[in-house]
């Protein structure tokens, strides 16, 4: 794949010292890969929802205008971080994923023909050789983002999770893509970053283990899932920055995720 320029290294070793100056990202074009959250916001069928309840939204009586809410929500639902303790006891919390596990090179891998032929499919590793066959061999240190074309189903749940049900007798009735555990594993030994995904779990609904999960998170290789937007990057050349909430001792949370597309 083409290599990231010298300048976007740079910014990637700086935005990990807390001690360097802050420097300014080169032209170019950012792209928003995060759903908003809201009332619409799709969670897995177990947890719980977003809500977001009014505390001030109005005049005061010192005549200035003033805005308040309280959320609330599960971790992992919307665009957010898996971290790897979520399936793998003793690997990073929310909190203590380093930042030069966020913030990257892209390589964003298309398999939305075959997802929109089966919607059980699991990306393997000859998707990914593929890949690389037209893009060159996935550089260590790359964020690879897999998509699947399943963010157009957004906020439609039922087309989305292949339900819209609620409860846990409506995992059983979840369908969508993922990765298979071979490709997690060769992922892994190609020593990525991070790896993202357009659908509710890099695992396929239909997966009972959670192999992909299993193997990735193992390797503290941490995990974005709910991405939306990946038809606006290309296969190379784009640079991400993941910044989730930080959760202290947390399993994952909401994410803003973008990538900018530098000026050629």
């Amino acid at each position: 794949m083409r290599r990231p320029t010298l300048f976007l290294l740079a910014v990637t070793l700086l935005a990990c010292r807390a001690e360097a100056p802050p420097v300014g990202f080169p032209a170019g074009t950012w792209v928003d890969l995060s759903h908003d959250f809201s009332s619409e916001t799709i969670y897995w069928p177990t947890a719980r929802p977003f809500t977001l309840e009014e505390i001030s939204a109005e005049r005061t009586p010192g005549g200035y205008y003033y805005a308040a809410n309280d959320f609330s929500a599960a971790e992992h639902g919307g665009t957010h971080l898996d971290a790897p303790v979520h399936f793998a006891e003793g690997r990073h919390t929310s909190d203590q994923v380093p930042l030069d596990r966020l913030i990257g090179p892209a390589a964003v891998v298309d398999v939305t023909r075959r997802a929109d032929t089966d919607r059980d499919y699991q990306v393997d590793i000859a998707a990914l050789e593929q890949w690389e066959a037209t893009h060159g061999r996935v550089a260590e240190g790359t964020i690879v983002l897999i998509r699947t074309g399943w963010s157009r189903r957004w906020p439609d749940k039922a087309r989305y999770l292949g339900t819209s049900r609620t409860g846990p007798e409506a995992v059983a009735e979840l369908h969508f893509p993922g990765i298979d555990s071979a490709a997690a594993r060769w992922l892994v030994g190609r020593k990525v970053k991070a790896v993202g995904i357009d659908t509710p779990s890099i695992d396929r609904g239909q997966s009972t283990t959670f192999m992909a999960h299993r193997v990735l998170l193992g390797e503290n290789v941490p995990a974005f899932e709910n991405v939306t937007q990946l038809e606006r990057l290309p296969p190379t050349g784009s640079f991400v920055v993941a910044l989730p909430m930080k959760i202290r001792g947390g399993s994952g949370g909401p994410l803003r995720i973008v990538a900018l597309l530098p000026e050629s």
